[in-house]
């Protein structure tokens, strides 16, 4: 190196490096953030593709156990063609429809029946005769689905795969088409029944969604527009 090149000083790269600490220190929080928000804002238009998909399922009458000509709802094998109809209340499957209503995405579900996608998690509830909800695992399905109260009720909850890490907020929604949201802190949707009014059993799905009030788990649950 000639006498005349210069380079920089301890000093000034410390000044750099300190520069470029403080700007990460700010941004990285922000890009965190909206993270969580697109994840959040996915789930909320998920849960609503998901109600246009079982009203599309139950109005073509694709599951129809007891011959009434009133179709029922379905779980999420059946609306994204991953196994076929349902032909008896315990669960046999039947011929897997087609065209389907629901994205091929949910066709990979774990072993409880959830399926994951976008930081997110998704479960599906038909009710039983007693009214509580049946649910899905990577092998069948829990419990007995009732078909007349199945041709007016299901219901959906999407909870961060981790809390705060790919979400914060909890989201539900149901038959009604409505969606509601809280956050207490846990990321968790504890029982099938968790986000109904207060009053009932907490694995029951029937009944009134907590719109502005608190649900059946104790958190406050609040309308997402």
């Amino acid at each position: 190196m000639s006498r005349d090149q210069k380079g920089f000083t301890l000093i000034e790269l410390m000044i750099v490096v300190a520069i470029i600490a403080i700007i990460a220190a700010i941004a990285i929080p922000n890009l965190l953030s909206a993270r969580l928000n697109a994840n959040e804002t996915s789930a909320v238009s998920t849960l609503r593709t998901i109600s246009s998909a079982q009203a599309q399922f139950q109005t073509s009458s694709k599951c129809d156990l007891d011959d009434d000509g009133t179709g029922e709802f379905g779980f999420f094998s059946e609306l994204s063609g991953s196994k076929g109809v349902r032909i008896d209340a315990s669960g046999t499957r039947g011929v897997v429809i087609n065209p389907t209503v629901l994205s091929g995405a949910f066709r990979a579900y774990a072993a409880d029946g959830s399926v994951s996608r976008s930081g997110y998690t998704f479960q599906c509830f038909l009710p039983q005769g007693d009214g509580h909800g049946s649910g899905e695992t990577g092998t069948g399905q829990i419990g007995t689905v009732d078909s007349n109260l199945a041709e007016t009720t299901w219901c959906a909850a999407a909870y961060p795969t981790t809390y705060a890490n790919s979400g914060s907020r909890v989201f539900f929604t149901n038959q009604s088409g409505e969606v509601s949201a809280k956050d207490d802190g846990t990321g968790a949707y504890p029982s099938q029944g968790a986000a109904f009014i207060a009053g009932g059993h907490a694995n029951v799905i029937t009944g009134n969604m907590a719109i502005g009030t608190i649900g059946r788990d104790g958190a406050k649950w609040k309308q997402v527009n």
